[in-house]
């Protein structure tokens, strides 16, 4: 199942690919949520091989989940690969500068089952794709949406 979207966001491409690529901020967002997370590599530096251990309750249940940055082409693309619970899931974010201060982001999100229950699971998604792809496009809009909230008080303080 693949859900796909686009945003304009009116941040340069540098300052777009700082804001998704700002891994630190994302560990923190999802302990603030109770997730518990661990880096698993060694990496000092941002890059190819970063990856992470994370355990979360999600419907009543404690869930895993390992996941590896396959792809960081800065400033262009982050490719970021997961399982969980039987699903492996490709994040894929492609900035495309549009002009000098507007960026085009293109995020995708491929799930793909390897167990009979997360078959099932993605087949009841499909029933409800309608609204998760809707749900999906909201989230995204609001993410880029942060992004150019954070340029233009970094920037233009008065806008």
């Amino acid at each position: 199942m693949k859900f796909k979207t686009r945003e304009d966001i009116e941040a340069t491409l540098e300052q777009v690919f700082e804001a998704v690529s700002d891994f630190d901020g994302m560990e923190r967002a999802a302990l603030r949520r109770g997730a518990q997370v661990m880096r698993t590599d060694d990496l000092t530096v941002p890059g190819q091989g970063m990856a992470w251990h994370t355990t979360f309750q999600y419907r009543n249940r404690t869930r895993t989940a390992d996941m590896l940055l396959k792809t960081y082409d800065a400033p262009h693309q982050i490719e970021l690969f997961s399982k969980v619970s039987g699903i492996e899931a490709t994040v894929d974010v492609e900035l495309m500068s549009l002009s000098r201060n507007r960026t085009r982001m293109t995020m995708s999100l491929d799930m793909r089952p390897r167990t009979i229950p997360a078959r099932l699971l993605l087949q009841s998604m499909k029933l409800a794709r309608a609204s998760l792809l809707k749900r999906y496009r909201q989230r995204v809009a609001k993410y880029a949406q942060s992004i150019e909230h954070r340029y233009r008080t970094t920037v233009h303080p008065n806008r």
